[in-house]
């Protein structure tokens, strides 16, 4: 299996590194390729010419896909949309990440695959355009929506908690918004475990939520890290009860987020035999990595 591996150098891509690489040939690809410019995405697959792509890259700045959203868009929906008709050409898989923001938030279940779609920013909508223009193409695709990815490397949200809980002595943190914070480990190796049944069960072809199992809010997932952070006697200052809960309307941004980024994942475990950890299970772990306790 030749695997042609875009956005290889981000957090979900980094760990794709790894866990694809079992499965077959990852062709050597540019460190950078221009997601703007269509023929370049063109060029670069009809000269690979893999059975499988997988497409890491993405737009991931919210707030400033607002200001720029053309280039957002050309970036999370139009190339993906390209890369789905050379797939198509070739007969090959492509696999795609989107995320919770297609929803609008509303309500406390989680969403399924099939539920009706409402984003609220130029992200969501590009990340929508993308998923659509992927289903139209005919390829055979595997579409993962995650929410609030994470990764030992790079900056995450942990790791700013971490920061200002050993200089403040009072954290604000939004409590209204909830979600699963998920590994960019665990998404690269639930897309290798799942590529790997579904070039063997084309049926398979289709839309799947992916994201680390239970729920919490940005305020519980900081208590979380600040907690673990305390007990494994990291400097922090700030006191238990000084960890407030602010709602979302405390803290505006340019592009409306979500309330509720809970995504129902039976379908994914179902069709390819996976069981996903809770939420904790992985941020103890990034935190152990990057911080060596």
């Amino acid at each position: 299996m030749r695997i042609l591996l875009l956005g290889k150098n981000g957090q979900v891509g980094w760990e794709l590194q790894r866990s694809l690489a079992p499965l077959g040939e990852l062709i050597d690809t540019p460190m950078r390729v221009d997601f703007t410019q269509p023929e370049a995405l063109i060029a670069l697959v009809q000269a690979s010419k893999p059975d499988v792509i997988v497409n890491a890259a993405a737009h991931t700045a919210v707030d400033k896909a607002e200001s720029e959203p053309e280039i957002a868009r050309a970036i999370n929906a139009t190339a993906p949309g390209v890369l789905a008709r050379e797939a198509a050409a070739l007969g090959a898989w492509l696999v795609h990440y989107s995320s919770d923001y297609v929803f609008d938030g509303s309500g406390d279940e989680p969403r399924r695959e099939d539920a009706p779609t409402g984003p609220l920013s130029a992200y969501g909508r590009g990340k929508l355009e993308g998923e659509q223009l992927i289903r139209d193409s005919g390829c055979q695709h595997l579409i993962l929506r995650t929410s609030w990815v994470y990764a030992a490397r790079g900056g995450n949200f942990a790791r700013t908690m971490l920061r200002l809980a050993a200089e403040r002595d009072v954290l604000n943190v939004i409590d209204d918004q909830v979600g699963a914070p998920t590994g960019a480990e665990l998404l690269a190796d639930v897309t290798a475990h799942a590529l790997r049944r579904a070039v063997e069960q084309p049926q398979l072809s289709g839309i799947y939520h992916c994201a680390a199992g239970g729920q919490t809010s940005w305020h519980g997932y900081a208590r979380f890290v600040i907690e673990w952070a305390r007990a494994a006697g990291l400097p922090v200052k700030v006191a238990p009860d000084a960890i407030m809960s602010i709602p979302t309307s405390a803290y505006p941004t340019p592009a409306r987020r979500p309330l509720n980024s809970r995504l129902c994942t039976d379908k994914l475990q179902q069709a390819f035999g996976l069981r996903l950890p809770a939420w904790q299970t992985g941020v103890e772990r990034m935190l152990t990595e990057v911080l060596g306790r």
